[in-house]
């Protein structure tokens, strides 16, 4: 009887029980929007909370970059995506979002039963049950995951696009619109990697 209850215990400890997505990048105004999806049991929730996963924006750039690799290996599946600078600009951002989401999600070997996205806008092309939660990266462990995946993802790319766009400081503002960014841009131009949509905001373009 005792090994029974161990038994159905551990099933439930390796059950998925959450699949989180997050995007980085939405309000930046250069580079893509990217996207992660996690996929995590109970078990494995509660170890990267044990190593100090949390809301990405609550920790070092260090320890997002440690905890990577981690959640690579405790998810049970994970998916990345991003959308263009081009595709945002063409289609908005929300619509490109959501692109990117997508493209995370049809990574995955199966498809979920159930989706916890953060935020309060539904991901309008999912075909399948939803949850909408706001501040989700600081209440579910399986969004924060996905978050970390995203913005470490992105900011591997604003290192790489630092070397090739240089004079814009890109990879210590990640493509947000710093007042130095945008200075800088009054400097030196607007470049192919810039959101053209967002610049017009500024007056920049």
């Amino acid at each position: 009887m005792q090994e029974k209850k161990e038994e159905d215990l551990q099933q439930a400890l390796n059950k998925v029980s959450e699949v989180g997505i997050d995007e980085v990048g939405r309000g930046a105004i250069f580079g893509p929007v990217f996207s992660a999806v996690v996929v995590l049991t109970e078990k494995n929730k509660f170890l990267l909370k044990q190593l100090g996963v949390k809301d990405s924006k609550k920790l070092t750039p260090k320890k997002r970059k440690f905890l990577v690799p981690k959640i690579l290996l405790l998810s049970s599946d994970y998916g990345i995506g991003q959308s263009s600078v081009r595709e945002i600009d063409n289609l908005g951002i929300r619509v490109a979002t959501e692109l990117s989401m997508i493209r995370a999600l049809k990574k995955l070997k199966e498809k979920p039963s159930e989706l916890i996205v953060d935020g309060p806008l539904l991901l309008r092309p999912w075909r399948g049950t939803q949850k909408n939660i706001v501040s989700g990266d600081s209440k579910f462990i399986s969004i924060a995951s996905a978050s970390i995946v995203a913005k470490v993802s992105r900011d591997n790319l604003m290192m790489k696009l630092e070397k090739k766009y240089s004079g814009y400081l890109i990879f210590k503002n990640k493509g947000y619109g710093t007042r130095e960014h945008l200075s800088l841009i009054k400097k030196n131009g607007v470049t192919n990697l810039h959101r053209k949509s967002f610049l017009k905001k500024s007056n920049l373009f």
